[in-house]
């Protein structure tokens, strides 16, 4: 990717520099984070966490990411950025640009993550990108959930395009996603606070590189990669080499559905193929494979070298691959709305498969997330579209219990209940652990919970949950026992007021 006209010298900082440089990236990312946090709408991005922040250099490489984000998000970043540049050359790219686009195969795999993208400038040149992503509260549509079954159904699909061109606003823009979605105030809200996100990061960065007199960031950028692809191919040699497979099945809505994998590690490289997988499906529980590839890269990193902050050099090593068609792999036009439902499976898949060549470092199932999407009418008569998260246990590792109730291999954080009930006129009733559900072993799973959540809003809620291990429950390894499977139901007929589940009312 040829992002500038010139090409000036490296300046490759010495190991000290090099440790301080790193860190001030990291700590610019993380200010990026609280702007984001602080500027933004919806409880989904300034409670919830779900967001993710990166720096890049001017080829598109990864170099840091903001420690409070998702992480399988180090993987679709830089893919991102490069479908972005296609459409708009940096030579085209002015000061002021922003680029936002939600389509799921350019993106993070679904229409309710927006990506936001703009160049920093510096003496006339591109010097690196600054990328955010947020879940977006609402896109219109059905909604956020798996009922859809194509793609046109889940929403406003927004195709690349510039949200700012030379820091003006293009209203059209604004204006057809102001049409298409049941909140604008809040879609727009986070939207724009994914704008002033990228600016702050853009002038931090600026002030980073007039004080270490850096013309460029190529040198720091090589070397932080560079550093971090040695260890981790360094920790992939420590693995038994050979070809280890793995399936699993989990819940489809017409019954079950297969994952498999086979995962060749050899010498300092590993190769992932998704061969044996289901085909996709008509339910919006497909996954692009930007999405398998991040999930992969990430599963790899905490195989290999966790403690290392994310960037290009850390999955340099890992190759991904999967048939076209398949659920892991899936084409326009499947819908791909709920596709965490699916995709956050890969990991446990590939965990699984490389028990046997790692198996002092891999970690038994989670329990996974519940997402609860409702929407409806708020007591003062708003618009109501919001997600409740709830998580399973975490899965045990070697020698160490797993944390009860917390989400993986994604890392989003509870609403407080008492912000929850505020904003969506609902009560939650109570939330407690579920005794015994963690499945026992030497070191035992973590423990599942109980939420019970009551309609106080006077009007019908339209709810959508997203759960699995319904019927497949977290699988322990190494000889580790099972947890439990999950249940939902409901009773709010019984109240009343009534909740329509993905269309059905009960």
């Amino acid at each position: 990717m040829n992002t500038h006209s010139s090409q000036p010298p490296l300046d490759i900082p010495d190991a000290v520099d090099l440790g301080i440089m790193w860190d001030r990236l990291i700590s610019i990312a993380d200010e990026i984070v609280s702007t984001l946090r602080r500027t933004s709408f919806s409880t989904i991005v300034y409670e919830s966490y779900d967001l993710t922040v990166a720096i890049l250099d001017r080829e598109g490489h990864l170099i840091a990411q903001g420690t409070y984000s998702v992480p399988v998000f180090m993987g679709t970043a830089p893919y991102t950025l490069r479908k972005f540049l296609d459409r708009y050359p940096p030579e085209s790219l002015k000061p002021g640009d922003v680029i936002i686009s939600n389509d799921p195969w350019v993106g993070t795999g679904h229409m309710f993550d927006i990506n936001v993208v703009r160049p920093v400038f510096r003496n006339g040149e591109i010097v690196a990108y600054t990328l955010s992503i947020t879940h977006l509260p609402d896109v219109g549509g059905l909604g956020f959930g798996a009922t859809a079954t194509e793609i046109y159904h889940e929403g406003l699909r927004l195709p690349i395009c510039k949200l700012l061109e030379c820091g003006q606003q293009n209203d059209l823009v604004v204006d057809i996603i102001s049409a298409n979605v049941r909140n604008p105030d809040s879609v727009l809200g986070d939207i724009f606070a994914n704008v002033t996100c990228n600016e702050v990061g853009g002038r931090m960065l600026l002030e980073f590189m007039n004080e270490y007199d850096l013309s460029t960031l190529d040198g720091l950028s090589l070397a932080i990669r560079k550093q971090s692809e040695q260890m981790t191919r360094q920790a992939i040699h420590d693995m038994r080499d050979g070809e280890y497979h793995n399936a699993i099945q989990i819940e489809g809505m017409d019954g079950p559905l297969t994952l498999a994998c086979t995962a060749t590690v050899e010498g300092d490289s590993v190769t992932i193929d998704f061969s044996g997988t289901s085909p996709a499906v008509r339910q919006g529980i497909n996954v692009p494979l930007c999405y398998t590839r991040a999930m992969s890269l990430y599963s790899v990193r905490c195989l290999t070298v966790p403690d290392l902050p994310n960037n290009s050099g850390s999955v340099a090593p890992v190759r991904v691959t999967a048939p076209e068609k398949c659920l892991l792999n899936a084409v326009h036009p499947s819908p791909t709305g709920a596709r965490h439902v699916i995709g956050h499976f890969v990991s446990p898949l590939i965990f699984g498969a490389l028990a046997e060549a790692a198996p002092d470092r891999v970690q038994a199932d989670c329990g996974m997330m519940t997402l609860v999407t409702f929407q409806g009418t708020h007591p003062n008569g708003r618009e109501l579209a919001t997600i409740y998260f709830a998580a399973g246990g975490f899965g045990a590792l070697q020698e160490y219990d797993g944390a009860s109730t917390t989400p993986g291999p994604s890392n989003m954080a509870v609403v407080p209940t008492e912000m929850w009930e505020i904003l969506t006129g609902t009560t939650v009733e109570y939330r407690r652990l579920l005794p015994d559900s963690g499945g026992p072993g030497a070191s035992r799973g973590g423990l599942g919970q109980e939420v019970t959540i009551r309609n106080d809003t006077g009007n019908l809620l339209t709810v959508f949950p997203m759960a699995s291990r319904t019927e497949f429950p977290a699988v322990g390894l190494l000889g580790g026992q099972p947890g439990t499977c999950l249940l939902y139901t409901s009773d709010a007929a019984d109240e009343g007021l009534g909740v329509d589940l993905g269309g059905r009312r009960i």
